[in-house]
């Protein structure tokens, strides 16, 4: 789907050789949806990503189907799709949850935390530290299966409510997520407001608190047209680890000012353009996007598939 080689590859100093995407589309991007997508369409999307490249997969979330009707058929999802040879973590709120994704074999799970007492309030009717002592037995139970934790952290960079949120509130919840347990942290900036100056400081705070590079991943959203700009700012950090959906799909269903995440096809375009690996497949990728944009019934919101697919062109 690329012409001419394009994009040209223009190296630049400072930047890893290798991202690993995390592929949040199919949990983050589909349980906003306004309608629920069948659970054969949820299994054939993920089998595709799998077949583009990409090697983490978020699957599903275990969490009360009251709260998040559209990924309520967890239980028969997770089961179509197990034996693909990626990664496929799974959200889990509290106990209960994660004892529904062990007895299906899950592997890897996450929990998601707030930054601010605003959204930890509406997102899971908790103080931001009730949260996380009802994560701390999750956690705990999960390392004692040897099962990996991702701990999400939303509302980063700023919040709909509270404003501007300080990078040493953020840098307390991480390390408080960390000292539980959590082998991974993903810095959210929920509704996009993050710029590439406030990434870095957040970073380079992390890391004087003790949280290794190593053990943090970004998660983008481009209500300001700040996603990729910022992703560049964590490259340059020397995170290694970056949230996508394909196609652009998601928001937050707690926090109405949030649009979709960053586009994967948006963000493997830059990279492959920087000469940094990643293992998909651009044009497969693009194609599953394409094919889950009819499912919707809507054309996908990324540039990226919209210029190689030539949506716009069919469109006028």
């Amino acid at each position: 789907m690329t012409v001419g080689g394009l994009p040209m590859t223009v190296p630049a100093t400072g930047l890893p050789t290798r991202v690993r995407v995390h592929e949040v589309g199919a949990r983050d991007g589909l349980q906003n949806e306004s309608s629920t997508v069948p659970t054969e369409v949820k299994a054939e999307f993920i089998r595709r990503l799998a077949d583009a490249g990409l090697t983490t997969i978020e699957a599903t979330s275990f969490v009360h189907p009251k709260w998040v009707p559209q990924l309520a058929d967890a239980e028969r999802l997770f089961p179509m799709v197990s034996d693909l040879p990626v990664a496929l973590p799974v959200l889990v709120p509290n106990e209960r949850g994660l004892d529904r994704a062990l007895a299906l074999g899950v592997r890897r799970v996450a929990v998601f935390a707030s930054a601010t007492e605003s959204f930890a309030k509406a997102n899971l009717n908790r103080t931001v530290d009730e949260a996380l002592a009802m994560f701390e037995p999750v956690v705990a139970r999960a390392k004692e299966g040897d099962v990996h934790v991702r701990g999400y952290l939303s509302m980063c960079f700023g919040d709909p409510w509270e404003g501007a949120v300080p990078v040493p509130q953020v840098v307390r919840v991480c390390r408080a997520l960390r000292d539980m347990g959590c082998d991974e942290l993903s810095l959210g900036d929920t509704i996009g407001v993050a710029t590439p100056g406030h990434v870095t400081a957040l970073l380079t705070a992390l890391g004087e608190a003790g949280v290794p590079v190593s053990a943090v991943g970004v998660h983008f959203h481009d209500t300001y047209g700040q996603a990729l700009a910022n992703t560049l700012a964590a490259l340059r950090y020397g995170v290694t680890t970056v949230d996508a959906s394909a196609g652009g799909l998601g928001g937050c269903p707690y926090a109405k000012s949030a649009t979709g995440n960053l586009a994967t096809e948006d963000l493997v375009w830059m990279l492959r353009g920087l000469g940094i690996d990643t293992g998909v497949d651009l044009g497969r990728l693009v194609a599953t996007s394409v094919w889950m944009a009819e499912q919707l019934g809507r054309p996908s919101p990324s540039r990226t598939v919209r210029a190689l697919s030539h949506e716009d062109t069919k469109e006028q």
